[in-house]
């Protein structure tokens, strides 16, 4: 049998690790897994609920990792006692860091002007406690592990820790347990932590049963948010969405949330308004019919976005129509329209019509793929609050538009308010000019929305349809060319191109719809 060294070492593997090593390591894992959820969580609601995700993302990350700076160096005035110390801000973080979300949410509901404040203090604070925290592993790793391998084990669970969560977050958490029960989730993470700590460390420790009362407390109220976390985001949307919050989900992508009130359904992603019920139809009928009339007998349509399936209802108003294509980058959604009883009444059944095929894929990649022409293409996306939506507001994207257009067909997008954001809109329209196309913008007034605008893209002039189908409650063959008459307040204003490059439009539509919003 082969000899054992004295140490507990096995010549042939090197030493083993010791319990506590290990269960401190396990600890760099949790610590920086649930920092870096905290961080996507503020920087997801931000995102949802001030808009511009790219500036939300860049200020927090900023802010938490300055704050981890300040943590770090202030943990160098902890010299005793540093097991209790480490106990103690895993708790903090466990109770700041897993209630970050719901303390926002109703925050943003019951406080909206002190949402800045409270969203930069929490990121600041939990940043401030995690920047303590790997200083004081290190410290208690040092009792038994050499400087070289110290630092080279904390920073691989470290960095192991970051990249689990940042895959987790918007594929598996997000989705299905949301925001607010991801957050105490990890707070929860961060509370066994402690209470790890506090069996491994209980012979160091003075205060033993002080200490046993605080871990137990947070647990009691994490787990108490865990089994009220439902009420909590329903309280807060209430409140945020003043009507009766009938549906919600988290997919991947964007918050969805359905209300009920006295403007009927309304839907909202991210906290934008996509439609209410009590008008949506003068929306869907220009946005639609201006171009599938003028086209005169479409048959390849597709939707680019929609996923509600309104504007679909208004497609298949026309008996010339054989095959609808609608893209919508997320199933959720057009799930959801599918099932629902009181939003397939809204969108007449659209998406179960059998000449409908549905799409879920990112439009961009789509246009890219395809090899079909269409007759007509709706282009209904939300408007460019950010970057992955400003893509589809692109030259480059209005260049795949043009190769998919048949010699005869129309385009239409919609293209925000030309009065609110009015260089915003001129901004699309010179951006389909220099992708080649022929734009001939219109607006209407949407009451939900205000003036809002639409932009016909061809390879040809539009030309004044002779008739509309029967049964439409805004349009008609009088009144639809003053739709393309545009006031002084709302005519031409000099614009530059939207390129992938600079995504100047969603810089121009921030600045715009900022003055009004904040």
């Amino acid at each position: 049998m082969k000899p054992r060294e004295p140490d507990g070492q096995d010549p042939a593997r090197g030493p083993r690790p010791r319990p506590v090593e290990l269960a401190l390591l396990t600890s760099v894992f949790v610590v920086a897994a649930c920092g870096l959820l905290y961080e996507l969580a503020a920087g997801t609601l931000a995102s949802y609920l001030l808009g511009d995700s790219v500036l939300q993302f860049s200020t927090i990350i900023g802010t938490y990792l300055f704050a981890m700076g300040l943590g770090s160096w202030a943990s160098r005035y902890l010299e005793r006692q540093l097991s209790a110390h480490f106990l103690r801000i895993e708790l903090l973080v466990a109770l700041l860091g897993g209630t970050l979300p719901a303390v926002l949410f109703l925050t943003s509901a019951y406080l909206p002007g002190a949402f800045r404040f409270v969203l930069y203090g929490l990121v600041g604070g939990v940043g401030t406690l995690v920047g303590l925290e790997i200083p004081l592993v290190m410290r208690l790793l040092k009792r038994d592990v050499q400087l070289k391998e110290l630092v080279a084990q904390v920073l691989t669970f470290d960095y192991l820790g970051a990249l689990v969560v940042s895959l987790a977050f918007p594929l598996v958490l997000v989705p299905y347990l949301g925001l607010v029960r991801t957050g105490l989730l990890f707070g929860l993470m961060n509370a066994a932590v402690a209470c790890w700590a506090l069996w491994l460390f209980r012979h160091e420790l003075r205060r033993l049963r002080a200490h046993a009362l605080a871990c137990a407390g947070v647990l009691i109220v994490l787990l108490g948010g865990m089994a009220g976390a439902s009420q909590i985001t329903s309280l807060a949307e209430d409140r945020f969405y003043q009507d009766r919050v009938v549906y919600t989900a988290s997919s991947p992508y964007q918050r969805i949330v359905v209300t009920s009130g006295a403007q009927g359904h309304r839907l909202f992603l991210n906290g934008n308004l996509q439609f209410a019920e009590r008008d949506e139809y003068r929306y869907h009928e220009a946005l639609v019919h201006p171009v599938m009339a003028a086209q005169g007998r479409p048959q390849r349509v597709a939707i680019l976005g929609g996923g509600d399936g309104m504007a679909l209802r208004e497609v298949l108003k026309y008996a010339s129509v054989q095959q609808v294509t609608l893209v919508d980058l997320d199933p959720s959604i057009t799930e959801l329209f599918s099932t629902q009883p009181a939003l397939l009444k809204l969108n007449g059944q659209s998406l179960k019509d059998p000449r409908v095929r549905v799409v879920n894929e990112d439009a961009f990649q789509w246009l890219q793929k395809t090899a079909d022409s269409f007759d007509v293409i709706v282009v209904d996306f939300p408007d460019p609050t950010n970057f992955a939506l400003g893509k589809l507001y692109t030259q480059s994207f209005y260049g795949l538009l043009d190769q998919r257009l048949s010699a005869s067909g129309y385009a239409v997008v919609q293209t925000t308010s030309p009065l609110v954001a009015r260089r915003s809109f001129w901004t699309v329209v010179r951006t389909l000019e220099a992708a080649g196309l022929t734009a001939t913008p219109y607006h209407a007034n949407v009451p939900s929305f205000g003036e809002w605008g639409f932009v016909v893209a061809s390879r040809r002039p539009w030309r004044q349809p002779t008739e509309l189908p029967p049964g439409l409650r805004f349009l008609n063959t009088a009144t639809l060319p003053l739709l393309f008459d545009f006031p002084q307040d709302m005519g031409p204003v000099p614009a530059s191109v939207n390129r992938l490059s600079n995504q100047i439009l969603v810089h121009t539509y921030e600045q715009e719809w900022g003055k009004v919003n904040h």
